[in-house]
């Protein structure tokens, strides 16, 4: 179940995929627990992503006066990847394209930093998603110099996540500038999908970051929202500290199973609700958490969260997430559906 998959085999996955939902039916191919009606939203959530993009290849999520043009773009492209689509081929093939457009221009060159706009002053949340995405686009991308060119951007974005890095080995909303749970589990999981993809990761990075979650580690199990902060557990980057974990191939420490435990008893108490005010960005951690932990808790945890996620869906297909807004909810809803059909090596077991 924990088996380490070949780079080229990863790859091979992701490039000759075909969509979740063919315009002709695909009810034969459809994994456990994926109903017709899941196939349908997330059918209407991406078309409704698809609408939303903007001709510069961005997504703008604005609420309360708060932007992350590169977070939502990643994430969307992300979205659009689970599909099974690549920059060539499948129904989202051009808003991929677009994405990658918007996200490479979207590098500072002088620091490697990708995340020109606003991102509310949190650059960092850009930062990771956008590397994540571009990696695990990389292998996709069959235009020579296009992929020359995104894997120049990624080697200098690694670089800037590792420079970042603080002393204790955590990351902060900007780089080198303190640490907390929820940026740091960000960059871990970039890295990740780069080493996927055949990037060198520098030395003492991963295991710098897996020691921050350890000392962020609560007298629960779980993880505190930083290591200074001492304010108690925090549900969502406990969830998330599980997936970085289980990233590293560390499946088998006592921080990731006593972070699963926590989650897990946190989802039977709460029948699935979670109480949270960060309910999307929760989930997302938490079904990867649940998928990569095995079928006993896949099989608990996808179905009731699947049909409270379809229940909340808008008529137009999209989701409103977590405050931040409809471009935000919508793509991590469609990320959380598709799980299942495996396309992404970065989301599998």
């Amino acid at each position: 179940m924990r088996r380490n998959a070949s780079l080229v085999s990863l790859l091979a996955v992701a490039v000759v995929a075909a969509p979740i939902a063919p315009r002709s039916g695909a009810e034969d191919l459809r994994p456990r627990h994926i109903t017709p009606e899941t196939i349908v939203g997330v059918r209407k959530g991406l078309d409704w992503l698809a609408q939303k993009q903007d001709a510069d290849g961005s997504f703008q999520s604005s609420m309360g006066g708060a932007e992350y043009p590169t977070a939502m773009t990643a994430l969307a492209g992300m979205a659009f990847l689970a599909n099974g689509c690549t920059p060539s081929r499948g129904p989202y093939a051009d808003q991929i394209r677009k994405c990658i457009s918007f996200l490479v221009n979207q590098q500072d060159p002088k620091t490697g930093l990708i995340a020109r706009g606003p991102e509310n002053g949190r650059p960092m949340y850009g930062h990771g998603f956008a590397l994540m995405f571009l990696a695990c686009v990389h292998g996709m991308e069959q235009d020579p110099k296009n992929r020359e060119r995104i894997g120049g951007i990624i080697k200098n974005a690694i670089q800037l996540t590792a420079s970042g890095q603080s002393p204790l080995g955590g990351w902060m909303y900007t780089p080198s500038s303190g640490d907390e749970g929820s940026v740091t589990v960000t960059q871990m999981q970039a890295l990740r999908a780069a080493h996927n993809a055949g990037f060198t990761i520098p030395k003492g990075t991963i295991e710098g970051a897996t020691k921050y979650l350890e000392l962020c580690r609560t007298p629960e199990g779980g993880i505190h929202y930083s290591y200074h902060s001492r304010s108690g557990t925090r549900t969502p980057i406990t969830a998330a500290a599980v997936c970085c974990l289980y990233s590293t191939g560390d499946y088998d420490s006592p921080l990731a199973e006593s972070c699963l435990k926590y989650v897990h008893d946190e989802f039977k108490k709460t029948q699935n609700e979670f109480e949270s005010g960060h309910y999307f960005y929760l989930h997302l951690y938490a079904s990867q958490a649940f998928y990569q932990a095995g079928d006993e808790y896949w099989d608990a945890y996808f179905p009731p969260a699947r049909d409270t996620l379809l229940k909340q869906q808008a008529q137009d297909g999209s989701w409103s997430g977590d405050g931040v807004g409809q471009v935000y909810g919508t793509a991590l809803a469609c990320l959380l559906l598709q799980l299942p059909y495996k396309f992404l090596p970065i989301y599998q077991r």
